[in-house]
């Protein structure tokens, strides 16, 4: 049973400010705003949503088909992604582009400040949803806006089911757009931020958001996170973390586990925590790609976690 995971794949370039952002950036001085941020700690990982999900599923025992444009430097991703044994059959390359770059920085609060730059990725629309590769569901992430739009439409097409995660990519749509997303897509998976921006741009909060589709689910950060499905608000509790290193990439590996439990065609309390628990297990590792652990452990903290396993 695979999963077309369409979005980017990316460099991620981290960075940590040892302080908080609001100490820095006076709120009625935003528009002559010229600061700059110390940040002692720099690491180079390997992301991009695609890329994330991707990995993310892998450790749940799931064979990922991500789908991606990238650049004449992907050559190290490659064979991280060969060494995770993640196939690369719909990674196209655009030799005179680079991969997608994005700039993070965190501060003691885990806000986060992201310069990006989409490289390959504007290029994603170059790619098509294969129809004769036996894909149970998809999902639309961020990625180049035409590539985002040619491929929920080519998903919807196909009768192949797919969820509607516009992440960052949000801004690039307006609310009639957004509307055309809900209408084509099976789910939809919004963070709380994005959520509001969703109600602004279309008059529609969840709840009716839920009316047009099978699902949609709103994560919270370490406030957990609410299904709203048939009619019923799930609310799903946050999983425990052993320590709260590096929020990178938690809201890519809680999609993992959202297409873990529809490709295990899991109930919605469930599946809402085995995604919960794969952000936290996101949490306490620096990097978006960097954890690991055996499907039994994950179903033994699972069951540590919620009182029963799945």
């Amino acid at each position: 049973m695979s999963a077309l995971i369409c979005g980017s794949m990316a460099y991620d370039t981290i960075m940590v400010f040892q302080d908080r952002f609001k100490h820095h950036i006076l709120p009625d001085q935003v528009h002559i705003l010229n600061v700059s941020f110390l940040v002692p700690e720099l690491r180079r990982e390997y992301g991009g949503c695609a890329g994330n999900i991707a990995y993310n599923l892998k450790l749940l025992e799931h064979d990922p088909l991500p789908m991606a444009t990238v650049g004449k430097d992907f050559g190290p991703y490659a064979q991280w992604m060969a060494y995770c044994g993640i196939r690369r059959d719909y990674i196209r390359t655009v030799e005179d582009s680079y991969t997608a770059q994005a700039y993070i920085t965190t501060d003691m609060d885990d806000n986060q400040i992201t310069a990006f730059h989409p490289g390959a990725m504007s290029f994603s629309h170059l790619n098509d949803v294969p129809t004769d590769a036996g894909i149970r569901l998809g999902i639309v992430a961020p990625d180049g806006k035409d590539g985002m739009i040619q491929h929920a439409r080519q998903f919807a097409d196909a009768r192949i089911p797919f969820i509607f995660d516009p992440g960052q990519g949000m801004p690039m749509f307006d609310g009639e757009e957004l509307l055309k997303f809900v209408e084509l897509a099976n789910w939809v998976t919004l963070n709380d931020y994005e959520a509001r921006l969703m109600q602004e741009r279309t008059g529609l909060n969840p709840a009716q958001l839920a009316e047009r589709v099978d699902a949609v689910i709103v994560t919270r950060g370490a406030g957990g996170s609410v299904i709203y499905a048939a009619g019923t608000c799930h609310e799903i509790p946050a999983a425990r973390p052993t320590a709260v290193l590096d929020p990178t990439g938690c809201g890519d590996a809680y999609r993992a586990g959202l297409i873990y439990g529809l490709l295990e065609d899991l109930d919605w309390v469930t599946t809402g925590r085995i995604a919960s628990l794969m952000g936290a297990i996101k949490v306490e590792t620096a990097g978006t790609q960097n954890h690991s652990f055996s499907l039994g452990a994950f179903r033994e903290r699972f069951r540590e976690n919620f009182d029963y396993t799945f």
